[in-house]
């Protein structure tokens, strides 16, 4: 079957890039794509944070074929993760070649998720299944949830595609996900702002300030102004949707060290809830401020390895707290 054939369902994905045979997701729209921030958010956002490819079947075997990659720096292979109803099945290693097979699946009906690379560009060429079987699309019934964040939303670290902190969220309270974690590439852009506010979105979280702090893109005077336009451009149109606003996480190289804008995490912790709670006195009811260090504080910081982004375990940690803290709490459905 071709990449858009009516058979195969894609979740998490915002547009698509047509290529010869080859069908490649992204997670800005890709025909507007020269409104967007050039080079570094666009490499991000062609990497498939996130994405999966869903379909029913009776299959016990699943065939892909690929486009030809180029793999990240320090990296010479990559993984999919295929889930049967929800449990995993089974990681595929990918190192060279440009097919993929998963074998020795529940022979019944079951609904098949192929969790893609959070981390690199991946363009699908053709599915295929066993000759007896049937395939149908999916259509995920769940609440629809957007995260919006920095690297340690895009989890370059998680253990597998399938192990990022918002992956295992989503699983885990019943979620369909579209992560928008750009690594290096979360400045509380407008276009951005647009594009989650046009999205269908019953829950929506962001998390925000790192990636600020460490490019100095914005400052003291413009950091919380910042902070607020973005959400009020979300609420033209997602006017009630319950909205988790989240301060960075810990650091230890940058609770208290200005930076050349005049401000560090701590700081940005205090004008992030400043602006909750600026927009919370104009009547929003449904906003929420969520400290950072809850989420990931300075006793899981032998968990940064570089001081700033978690490790596999780390994400782990923080799937688990970001339940706790937001997604049980807030995210009522």
């Amino acid at each position: 079957m071709p990449p858009n054939s009516p058979h195969i369902s894609w979740q998490g994905a915002i547009s698509f890039e047509s290529k010869e045979r080859s069908l490649i997701p992204w997670r800005i729209p890709y025909d507007k794509i020269d409104l967007f921030p050039p080079d570094a958010l666009l490499e991000r956002a062609e990497k498939p944070a996130g994405v999966r490819i869903s379909f029913r079947s009776d299959t016990t075997t699943v065939y892909g074929e690929i486009e030809p990659y180029a793999l990240p720096e320090e990296q010479d292979s990559f993984t999919l993760d295929l889930y049967c109803d929800g449990a995993f099945h089974e990681t595929f290693q990918i190192k060279g070649e440009n097919t993929f097979q998963f074998t020795s699946l529940p022979p019944e009906d079951k609904l098949i998720e192929i969790w893609l690379p959070q981390f690199m560009r991946f363009g699908l060429r053709s599915i295929s299944i066993d000759d007896s079987s049937y395939i149908d699309q999916y259509e995920d019934p769940r609440p629809k949830w957007i995260t919006y964040g920095s690297s340690i939303t895009h989890c370059r670290a998680a253990a597998s595609s399938s192990q990022t902190w918002p992956a295992i969220v989503s699983r885990k309270h019943g979620l369909n996900l579209t992560c928008l974690g750009y690594g290096g590439n979360c400045h509380l852009e407008p276009m951005v702002a647009r594009m989650i506010r046009d999205l269908p979105a019953d829950f929506i979280s962001m998390k925000v300030g790192i990636n600020i702090y460490g490019s100095s893109s914005l400052s003291i005077r413009t950091f919380r102004s910042s902070v607020i336009g973005f959400i009020e451009i979300l609420r033209e149109k997602h006017i009630d949707t319950p909205l988790a606003v989240i301060s960075p996480i810990y650091s230890p190289d940058r609770e208290t060290v200005l930076n050349t804008g005049d401000l560090s995490l701590q700081i940005m912790r205090n004008e992030i809830q400043e602006a909750v709670s600026k927009i919370q006195s104009y009547g929003d009811r449904n906003i929420h401020y969520i400290d950072g260090l809850s989420i990931f504080g300075e006793q899981y910081g032998h968990m940064l390895p570089d001081g700033l982004h978690p490790n596999a375990e780390g994400y782990k940690v923080m799937a688990e707290n970001f339940l706790n803290e937001v997604a049980i709490p807030i995210f009522k459905k």
